[in-house]
């Protein structure tokens, strides 16, 4: 089990903490490795990850995004495509995400609306809370608003298309964007669980108290500390947790966790 720390993207609207990252944007590092070497690139130990796990703190609303799939990206990008999923660990009252279109519209539509700075009745807007997870599959329009942290599960790319920018002049990707948009929309899973799974990851969230859980895969999998005060051991070695800590597991070790709340992810 390899204790992780994350590379740090300063934004205009917040920061992004990469935790688990093999990407050549931005590498989380390993803390230590067992012949006690520190701060370790993840890369060096394992390899091509297939996802990037974030932590995001918006202060401050994002520009409308649509990001491309596979095959799209390969062809144009060099690239993995980036379908990916938010779990809300905190929001503000009456906070929102964008997360898909109101109907389905021509691009001709859209791009005369984006030009235009009148793209928001074209969007869905829906609720959040802690606790709830959606999925963005690419091709989703989508947009985080002020007041929200997640952690975001997605590809490892680094490929965003900037549909919109609320009229803050900032550089959009219209026809890009446009080529890659597919009208999808997904409600948010409230009090969110799990397991849910699709082609590129599988999440499931773990609330274990005052019995002690043994945790394992396998595959190699993360483990993400959502909230509590307890601890994860292997092999002899314990560590008490905060929220936010994360971890990442090789194959078939054997995990034992008390008094936390996990996210489990496993990369398919």
């Amino acid at each position: 089990m390899y204790e992780l720390k994350p590379f740090v993207s300063e934004k205009i609207w917040g920061y992004e903490r990469w935790i688990v990252s093999t990407h050549g944007a931005g590498e989380s590092l390993v803390a230590k490795t067992e012949d006690g070497s520190t701060d370790v690139p993840l890369s060096k130990i394992i390899g091509d990850y297939p996802l990037l796990l974030k932590v995001i703190q918006a202060n401050d609303t994002l520009s409308v995004q649509v990001h491309p799939d596979d095959e799209y990206a390969g062809k144009h990008e060099n690239s993995r495509g980036k379908t990916e999923c938010w779990y809300v660990l905190d929001a503000k009252p009456n906070t929102t995400l964008i997360c898909g279109m109101t109907g389905d519209y021509s691009a001709e539509e859209l791009r005369a609306a984006i030009l235009e700075n009148r793209l928001e009745p074209y969007m869905r807007s829906v609720p959040v809370e802690k606790g709830d997870f959606i999925f963005i599959p690419a091709g989703t329009v989508h947009a985080i608003n002020g007041g929200l942290r997640l952690l975001e599960v997605q590809e490892s790319s680094d490929i965003t298309y900037r549909l919109y920018d609320w009229g803050r002049g900032r550089e959009v990707h219209v026809e890009k964007g446009l080529a890659v948009t597919k009208h999808l929309k997904s409600d948010p899973i409230k009090n969110f669980k799990g397991p849910f799974s699709c082609e590129y990851f599988t999440l499931e969230r773990m609330d274990i108290v005052a019995v002690p859980v043994e945790i394992t895969d396998a595959k190699d999998f993360v483990l993400f500390v959502i909230e509590g005060n307890g601890n994860i051991e292997t092999q002899g070695k314990k560590i008490n947790c905060n929220a936010e800590d994360t971890f990442y597991c090789p194959a078939g070790e054997k995990i034992k966790a008390t008094e936390l709340s996990l996210m489990k992810i496993t990369a398919l």
